[in-house]
């Protein structure tokens, strides 16, 4: 969604997310100098990928409000910001030829970046919910708490040794189901059979991830059976 370009605390969270994203990264990746590259490609990635989303969803509705360029360069989508950060990681990835996993990096990397940034929100007024009875649906809020939670599972996944190599995949199936079903709570244009244009990219990115979790975890159990002596 358009934010308003004004808001300077909007722009801190998001320079102190990608701070604090890079600073997390550089110090977990430092014995390899390819993955500072890799991370470079996501970020990258994921700023297109939020432009695009935005642009698809409802960028297009404003060809001929008087401020269409204003809405234009400050519109930008989480939703669309995971899945272009993830094609940015991918492509960089196969370039230099890695293939080490990094997904359970990327996957702690996102919750707290994306916590600032929804704090961001709120000062900025954007992304805001629909008016119910009570007043205006707390959507940033309840992103924020999804995030937080998130955050958690991550924690104990990764302490507990849980669905190593897959902490990504689940994250992006998780969110984007998260999105699907908490857009029609948003205050977002859904002029798609009553949909909006970033629920059909969160369902886009669940059934991606879904694909890459099944592949990842079939590939896991060909290796286990050949270390265990039986054929592939």
């Amino acid at each position: 969604m358009p934010t308003p370009s004004g808001s300077p605390v909007y722009a801190l969270m998001l320079l102190l997310g990608i701070v604090i994203g890079a600073v997390y990264w550089f110090r977990v990746s430092k014995t390899d100098g390819r993955l500072p590259l890799i991370y470079f490609g996501g970020l990258v990635g994921a700023f297109a990928g939020a432009k695009i989303a935005y642009l698809l969803s409802e960028g297009w509705m404003h060809f001929h409000h008087p401020l269409r360029w204003q809405l234009w360069l400050s519109g930008k989508s989480i939703i669309g910001a995971l899945p272009g950060g993830w094609a940015g990681v991918e492509i960089v990835k196969r370039s230099m030829g890695y293939r080490a996993v990094t997904g359970d990096r990327f996957a702690l990397l996102l919750p707290v970046p994306l916590i600032l940034g929804r704090i961001g929100c709120l000062y900025a007024g954007c992304c805001l919910g629909i008016e119910c009875s009570f007043g205006r649906w707390p959507a940033v809020e309840v992103e924020i708490g999804f995030q937080v939670l998130a955050l958690v599972a991550l924690l104990v996944m990764k302490a507990r040794r849980w669905q190593t190599g897959q902490h990504f995949h689940l994250y992006l199936m998780a969110y984007g189901l998260f999105r699907f079903g908490h857009e029609f709570l948003r205050a977002t244009p859904k002029p798609f059979g009553g949909l909006s244009g970033y629920q059909l990219i969160a369902l886009a990115t669940v059934i991606a991830a879904g694909v890459a979790y099944r592949r990842r975890r079939g590939i896991a159990q060909e290796v286990q059976a050949m270390d265990a002596g039986f054929p592939g």
